[in-house]
């Protein structure tokens, strides 16, 4: 019922300082939808999704010697930022 590839979560400082406004975010594989991420975060997890809000990280440059720098291979995941009804948290992140 629920096929979502959730790769994981991520935990930076701007992540952290999401936690204070009750979001939080995840690297989910690039097929999926914010329809299925919001089921599968609220089904797993026992919460309430308020918002998501989703985005693909940029491309990395690689760089060679002296030539030009050149873009790699595009990422195969996407971030999604998810908004949790208040009074509602992810138990991985509240220790």
């Amino acid at each position: 019922m629920y096929e979502v590839q959730c790769l994981d979560f991520l935990l930076t400082e701007k992540s952290v300082n999401l936690f204070e406004k009750n979001q939080y975010i995840f690297n989910v594989d690039s097929g999926s939808n914010k329809t299925k991420i919001k089921n599968w975060i609220e089904h797993f997890f026992n919460v309430k999704v308020i918002g998501v809000n989703s985005y693909r990280p940029p491309q990395k440059k690689e760089k060679r010697g002296n030539r030009k720098q050149r873009m790699k291979h595009g990422m195969h995941y996407k971030r999604m930022i998810i908004t949790l009804k208040p009074g509602y948290s992810i138990p991985l992140f509240t220790s």
